[in-house]
Formats: C-alpha cells, structure tokens, sequence
C-alpha cells in the first residue's frame, strides 16, 4: 500500500474527527420501536468517535476499538447494503452485538434503564459521577448546588479555575447566557464544543468565579441525550476527569482509582477509548470564532501548500501542546496534548507522536524535527534525542506569527506581527513576550521592536503571584511609595522589590502577560494565581463593567512601547479613587491605543499594510475589539485566523511552516 492509499480513507471520512450524533441517530434513540432504543453507542457513518476510536490506518473496524465486537446479522447487513445510511460504518452495533454501560456505585452495578434512573438520582441528589464519554471521563454534577459544585472543586484542587458545563439544549442555554446567532451556530455545529458565553448572572458564581463568561456545550454523544432524557438537571458541570494539568483520564482502570480518592460512582462505558481528546473550546469575537483549545471535532488535515522534498516533524512547545507533521504535500496538526511539565502530559506526547509516525508511515531519519528555541523545554530535549534527518530551532514567537500566515496560505508578501503572551524563549536568550516583526514566511522575520524591558523576580515565580510581577515593572520611586503607603499592597510586594535590589534570580523580560499580572495587582488581585491567566481573566472581567474616562499613556518610542507612564497612570486613578472597572477599562484602551501608534508606525516605515495577532494575550476580546476598531479606522488589514489559537495550541504549525520554508531554500 503506498503513502496516498494510506492517506486517502484519512482524508474522505475525516476518520481525524470525532462529531456529534446526528438527528438521524437521534430519532431512533428515542423510537421505542427500533432495535437501538437509548442505546448509548448509537452512530453512522455521518457522526460520532472516529479519531478516538482509530489505532492505525486505513480506517477499518479491526484498526479500531470496535474490533473487540463483531456484528451481528442486522448490523451486518445494514454494513453492507449500499443504500443503508450505515452502509460501510465501521462504529456499526446495537445492544445485541455491541459494547453498553454499567453504573458503578458503592459496590453495585446497575445496567439498562436502571443504570440511567440511579444516575439521575445521584445527580439530583447532589452527588458526583465519572462519565465516560468519546474522548476520556468527565466529572459531572448538578451545576445548580452549590454544595456539590465547592465539594467538586475541594476533591479535585480546583479553587477558582473556570468549570464547563453542559446545558441541557438551546432554550437552556439562553436562559442563563447570552447567545448571538454566530455563537448558536458554534453551539449546535457537529463539532460541540464548549463555547464562552456571556453569563446573565443566574447560576452560581462558584462555576466561573470572577468570570464574564460561561464555557457551555450542548449534548454530543447518545450518552448525553439519555441522561437528559431520563430528568438529569438541565445545567450540568461536566469537567474533565483529572487532576490539575494532567492529561484527561480515559482508562477505566484509572478512573476507578481516581473514583475511589473522590469518593464518586463511575457510569463506564464497555468500548475503550484508544486516545484521550479533551473537549474543544471556542469564543466567538470581532474578529470571528477564536478556537481556545483545539483538540474534539476540529479538523486536522490543512490544505495547505506546503510541498517539502521531506517529511517534518513539529513537536510544538511546552504549554496546551500539539504535533504537526506535513508529508506528501498535507499538513495534520495534532489534538491539544497537554502540559508537559507533567509526566503524564509527557506520556501522552510520545504515543501520538509514535502512532502519528506509525501512520504516515514515516521514517525518522528521512524526517527534519522542528522545536523550540528553549533548551529546557521537554519537547525540546526530546526533538533533539530523536535521530533525525536534521534539526531546526524555531523562535516561539516567529513560530506564533507563521502559523497564521500558514493557515492563511501567505507565504510571500510581508506583514508585521504583533506577538503577544506570557513568555518565551529569545534569540539572545532573554524572556520575550512582546513582540514587533516584520517579514514573510519565505522571507523570514525580522524583530523590529518589543516591550520595554522589565524584570522577572525569581524567574518563574513571577507568574504565579501578580504583586510580584508588578514589583518588577514599577521602579519609580513615587509610584512606589503610592502602592505600598496609599494602596497598601501586601509585604510580598516589597519583599519582591528587596530581591530585585539585590538582582537574586532576576531576568530581564518583555512579557506582556506579565504586565497585565501586574495591572491586575495595582487593582487589587493580591492573592497567587490558581490557574494559567487568572489574573489577565479578572481583569478582563472588570473592565468589560466600566466605561474608559481616558486613554492612559502607552507611547512607542520607535523600538519600545514603554509601559512606564501606562502603569502610572493606573496607580494614580486608583489612589484619586476611581472605580477598579473604569481604571481596568482605561488599560485596555490604552494598551490598545499604544500598539496601534506602534503598528502605523511601522506601517509607514516599512509601507506593510497588514497585520497580524498572536500570542495568548490576545484571547483578550476587548483588546481585540479595541484594535480590531482601529486597524479598521487606520486601513490597516488584520489577518486573522480562526481555526488556530493565537496559543501555543498553534505552535507546533507555525513551527512546521518555518521548517518546510528552510527546506525549501536548503
């Protein structure tokens, strides 16, 4: 079989895609008079688990998980009938020849409708379930207790992190959010995935705390339907099954011990999932849907022309990981991989790294590795200990910046990148994070400007505790005395600002996620940070309440936005009084007024007429709409992207697009 054989059953049945069941599947769930009645693994070839399902290829029942279970006569001939709908559907069965569910709880198992009811009474009831669902388990209780939602967070060391829930069905959904047409659209698409929505306050705060918005996802699988079906609360949490960071469990042997230290039932399913796939998430902006996490229903060949004489491999980086390989002229980008600070994270990097290779049919020593600049990264280390064809480092922000221009196909004309997030490794070994390029992917790109330069105190430490990152923007001595007599910022501040004196483990850096850390700490965000983003969320949150009195100061001296008189400006309307959403609002404009003085600027120096955004910080949908405004007043075109995240979830394809332009010039 050659490599376009292999490729083909690949790319017509999407077979990298797992959607929801469909309206066909639906009515027979629900139809006592056909043999599927609330069956939970009721599919066709239209909708349900491929990818999650798929050991190798060609997509066949005995390459899958399904192989454990033979058709029965009635599957069989339906497999085999051209004018059946589940004519060739590889996921085919029913209760008599295919895999079901069982309820475990306090030493029973239930079956059949039992199973559903006691389900449903245990969630009434207050209690927790692991459900097993296509791509790993979920920890489900009633998103409207109280009690039950603070008990979820105390069990699994979730203090304030966001929970996603599932709404019963669209009239659900807009009793408690607010839903525009698009987000609907995103909503009931076979896809499902959780999408941000604006909450009107009606459900418990204890779900997304200091949140504007709701991550909701209507029913995606049979299971999900049955259970409403059989009276589950309309609003349910329905998180994924792990510890913090750590990939999504998807084993039953490990749910049950993850069960037993909860103290929740499991409702297992019989058919085993070959690969973990978190949920997606998206949000619906300005400038279009803006996927968050990529991982369940998205697509995962890109027509993208990207011809190398060789295969490649990109391993992404560190934080919300992907893969990306091109071969033969495609381009797959991995589902969302996880941590790899963590070794379980690590773990599920290798096997789908493994059985990419194993697929694709790839030889490692014909293939160039893609990685990060970073040495210290996991990825990184692992890239290099592979015994490759050749190696290429890759910046973390160029690599940002191409992977827009790769989805988008440009290739050759110029643009100038705006590259915002936490941080990442720099060509002169130095922490970036806010980034001004100009160049093209064939071309290569150019650093042209970035943030003024500030400190991290004790390196990474300044990520989790935003007081300690202000501590490393703040050197005037009158904002000082302000923050520490007039604000009364905690002891950490100062402490932090007695370790900056004496530079014990301080690096320079250019991060404007840690400016806004240290925005939110002027406001009043004292405490450490429970989840990646907390504080830039929060302070998105509250200024999204107020209305901006006046533009602070972010001025662009021509190779730096100095963040100086932006910051002191800050601290002074705090100290006069001014509400923290006005101030916080006041921020976004001005950071945004800032980076579009920045892009003209360059815009006329370099006669580029097109940007681009990247970088996790602009997730932010009011600093995208505030810029969106005014690249639009200026005629400036925004290239924007909306099946990647400006995350590192889409560093692994910026990646692979710088590599197979170096090849191509090899």
């Amino acid at each position: 079989m050659n490599n376009k054989e292999m490729l083909e059953p690949f790319i017509n049945e999407s077979v990298f895609s797992d959607e929801a069941i469909c309206e066909d599947c639906l009515l027979e769930l629900f139809d006592r008079n056909n043999r599927r009645y609330l069956y939970p693994y009721t599919s066709c070839p239209s909708c349900g688990p491929k990818y999650t399902m798929l050991e190798t290829l060609p997509f066949k029942r005995q390459h899958t998980a399904m192989k454990h279970w033979e058709m029965c006569a009635a599957c069989r001939k339906e497999y085999e009938d051209p004018n059946d709908r589940r004519y060739q559907s590889e996921m085919n069965s029913c209760p008599n020849c295919g895999p079901d569910y069982r309820l475990y709880h306090l030493g029973n198992v239930y079956d059949g409708e039992m199973m559903f009811q006691i389900a449903v009474g245990l969630l009434h009831s207050g209690e927790m379930i692991a459900v097993k669902s296509n791509g790993g388990y979920h920890l489900v209780c009633d998103a409207t207790n109280i009690d039950a939602i603070k008990r979820l967070r105390k069990k699994i060391h979730r203090e304030r992190k966001p929970f996603a829930m599932m709404a019963k069905d669209m009239e659900a959904v807009e009793r408690i959010a607010h839903v525009s047409d698009k987000e609907r659209k995103l909503l009931t698409s076979q896809r499902r995935p959780i999408v941000l929505l604006a909450s009107k306050g009606v459900l418990p705060d204890v779900i997304a705390p200091n949140n504007k918005d709701l991550g909701i996802m209507l029913p995606y699988t049979a299971l999900h339907h049955i259970l409403f079906h059989f009276g589950a609360p309309e609003y349910l949490i329905m998180t994924s099954a792990n510890y913090p960071g750590e990939p999504t469990i998807h084993q039953d042997e490990d749910i049950f011990r993850f069960a037993e230290a909860i103290d929740c039932a499991c409702l297992v399913g019989e058919r085993p999932i070959e690969r973990s796939v978190d949920d997606s998430v998206v949000k619906q902006t300005k400038r279009g849907m803006l996927p968050i996490r990529r991982s369940r229903g998205f697509q995962t060949v890109f027509p993208i022309a990207l011809a190398t004489k060789r295969p490649i491999l990109a391993v992404g980086a560190d934080l919300k990981n992907t893969i990306t390989l091109i071969k033969d002229d495609k381009v797959i980008m991995s589902h969302h991989l996880g941590d790899m600070t963590k070794y379980a994270a690590q773990l599920k990097f290798e096997k789908t790294l493994e059985s990419y290779l194993r697929m694709f049919n790839i030889s490692l020593k014909d293939t160039v590795i893609a990685h990060d600049l970073h040495p210290s990264y996991f990825t990184t280390q692992y890239a290099e200990e592979m015994n490759g064809y050749k190696h290429v480092a890759i910046q973390h922000h160029e690599a940002h910046l191409a992977s827009v221009l790769a989805m988008k196909g440009e290739f050759e004309r110029p643009v100038i990148g705006i590259i915002f997030d936490g941080t990442g490794y720099g060509t002169d070994g130095e922490i970036w994070g806010g980034e001004m390029f100009v160049g093209s992917l064939s071309r290569g790109f150019e650093r042209v400007g970035h943030l003024r330069k500030a400190v991290l105190v004790g390196g990474d430490a300044a990520a989790t505790m935003p007081v300690q990152a202000l501590a490393g923007f703040v050197d005037d001595k009158d904002d000082i005395k302000m923050l520490e007599e007039k604000l009364r910022l905690p002891p950490h501040f100062t402490n932090a600002r007695k370790i900056k004196a004496k530079n014990i483990h301080c690096f320079p850096t250019t991060s404007v996620g840690r400016l806004f850390d240290a925005a939110a700490a002027i406001l009043g965000f004292h405490h450490d940070i429970s989840f990646e983003g907390e504080a830039a969320i929060w302070l998105e949150h509250i200024a999204t309440k107020g209305e901006w009195e006046e533009v602070y100061r972010f001025p662009w001296t021509g190779k730096e936005l100095d963040y100086r008189p932006l910051l002191h400006d800050m601290i002074l309307a705090k100290v006069k009084g001014n509400s923290p959403s006005s101030i916080a609002r006041a921020f976004h404009r001005g950071l945004a007024q800032g980076v579009s003085n920045a892009i003209r600027s360059l815009s006329r120096q370099y006669e580029i007429d097109r940007v681009v955004l990247s970088g996790g910080v602009f997730q932010n949908s009011l600093l995208l709409a505030d810029l969106s405004e005014m690249m639009e007043a200026a005629g400036i075109e925004m290239l924007f992207d909306g099946q990647t995240p400006v995350n590192d979830n889409g560093i692994s394809l910026g990646q692979a697009a710088i590599a197979a332009m170096k090849c191509l010039k090899d």
